[in-house]
């Protein structure tokens, strides 16, 4: 027996098919959108609409942008010459908070996950390749995350970059700042001691 309206169930499917979004959420967000005036459930499906239609991946380092470039690549301020490696636009975001990087991004859209059937020929690794073949870089950062596929992806690219004589480097990890070392896991040490500094 159904209980609710077709096109509220449709509704309620549609929200649960996004990432981190459980059927008991979809449904409070279908209903909450049906219990909203019709202008601004308008507004809402025209900015789903209006994003989808103008918002593009920019040529130069795949970021998204709804612009020919996108701000970062088109400021002529930063440093083309330094290349940050993320796996996702929401990375560069990350990365842009700290408000230290001055070089400028290139996003890969996923990493090489065997395991999802996912390799380099389905993330932006020849686009990369092309770009520092270009000569305007001398140093690749490889800002991947450190789990499996992230290093896997990151010594993948490192590898293929080594040829072209360019400074490639990894961020560095460890214990996080304002933890307790008692807490922190043997890899999390070994990474940590690797990559000790002078103070």
């Amino acid at each position: 027996m159904q209980v609710f309206p077709a096109a509220l169930e449709r509704l309620t499917e549609q929200f649960a098919r996004l990432p981190g979004i459980g059927s008991k959420t979809a449904q409070r967000l279908a209903f909450y959108l049906l219990s909203r005036p019709e202008s601004e459930t308008q507004e809402f499906a025209d900015a789903i609409t209006q994003a989808k239609q103008s918002v593009r991946l920019c040529p130069e380092c795949r970021n998204l942008t709804d612009r020919a470039l996108c701000p970062i690549c088109d400021d002529d301020s930063r440093d083309h010459s330094i290349l940050c490696v993320v796996a996702e636009p929401k990375d560069v975001i990350a990365m842009e908070r700290a408000r230290e990087f001055r070089g400028v991004y290139h996003v890969l859209h996923g990493v090489i996950s065997p395991l999802n059937h996912i390799g380099p020929d389905d993330i932006c690794v020849r686009e990369l390749l092309a770009r520092v073949g270009r000569g305007d870089v001398r140093e690749v950062i490889m800002a991947t995350n450190p789990d499996t596929e992230g290093e896997a992806t990151a010594m993948y690219i490192s590898r293929l970059l080594r040829p072209l004589e360019l400074r490639v480097t990894r961020l560095a990890y460890g214990i996080p700042v304002g933890s307790q070392l008692e807490y922190a896991d043997e890899v999390t040490l070994l990474r940590a001691l690797e990559g000790r500094r002078e103070i």
